[in-house]
């Protein structure tokens, strides 16, 4: 096969797959309401239910004291919230769905690489567009400070909390499991990221939460107009070790695909001793006719 043909086919086998990925995802009508109606209602609860009162806080990211309006900082964790739910649903929705359809395609030949690759463009092109959609609607809310830096950061968080979603729904046995899974790590993950509290000397342990970048970076964003370009790496330090974690998972779950199945030895059957054999057998083969019956001669019945 020429170079020329081979990219051919396997650009056939990558548009295929990324196609087929997408269309899961539009078709998806539950995840399309949540990210049309969820982001919006979420962010703007968390807007208008906090007083604007100006709260005073130290950012960890830049050492600066900021003091913004409680609604606004309570705003970016909602959008924090919003997104890597989302996402991370989305993207176990998917696996959980098609993990037997991608393992039957990996098992009739189908290249896990590209497959793998499809997810990973689906899950890029999604986190791009929710995490826009949900700036934008910062944005009509309050001004931050650094849009851009925002809408980083909230890209980052969603994608590392899709490879989670990828990385539960090939593990994971039961749906409810995994959503249980996805939105305990997410609430737990961000109510400890809380600014108000992870400022305090005893907040270290946030260091150590998935999305620690991203908050510090969103932070910033919306107050500070220092550049956080180190928070970023943390947080795409995160999504890459998630991203392995899912790839590993996928690979132990499409593994039969590498390994032709054994085959079959059958061993000879033995008769038993109980067996009734024939009056006359063939002799064995190899072995003197002298040796084949060495048992005594059985004694005469007939009455002299």
């Amino acid at each position: 096969m020429t170079p020329r043909r081979s990219w051919r086919r396997h650009r056939t086998f990558f548009t295929t797959a990324a196609r087929y990925a997408l269309t899961e995802h539009v078709r998806n009508r539950f995840a399309m309401v949540l990210v049309a109606l969820f982001i919006p209602v979420w962010t703007a609860l968390a807007f208008y239910s906090v007083p604007d009162t100006p709260t005073r806080f130290r950012l960890r990211a830049t050492g600066d004291l900021l003091t913004p309006h409680g609604n606004q900082l309570t705003e970016i964790t909602g959008a924090l919230n919003a997104v890597t739910l989302i996402i991370g649903f989305m993207m176990f929705a998917a696996s959980f769905v098609n993990g037997r359809f991608d393992r039957r395609l990996a098992l009739a030949g189908y290249p896990r690489t590209h497959l793998v690759l499809a997810k990973l463009v689906s899950l890029t092109l999604i986190s791009a567009a929710v995490a826009a959609y949900a700036t934008a609607l910062t944005c009509t809310f309050w001004k931050p400070r650094q849009p851009a830096l925002l809408a980083a950061a909230l890209f980052l968080a969603g994608i590392t909390y899709g490879s989670l979603g990828v990385a539960f729904g090939s593990l994971l046995r039961r749906e409810v499991e995994g959503m249980f899974a996805i939105v305990m790590t997410s609430v737990i993950d961000l109510a400890l990221q809380n600014p108000l509290y992870s400022s305090s000397s005893n907040g270290g342990i946030v260091r150590y939460l998935p999305s620690y970048g991203a908050m510090q970076a969103a932070t910033g964003a919306g107050f500070s107009a220092t550049p956080l370009p180190k928070y970023l790496a943390i947080q795409a330090g995160w999504f890459t070790a998630t991203a392995l974690t899912g790839l590993l998972a996928f690979h132990i779950r499409t593994r039969n695909s590498l390994s032709r199945p054994r085959p079959r030895i059958i061993a000879p059957r033995t008769p038993d001793d109980t067996t009734p054999t024939a009056s006359v057998s063939a002799p064995a083969p190899n072995v003197p006719a002298q040796q084949q019956d060495c048992s005594p001669p059985r004694p005469s019945l007939r009455r002299s």
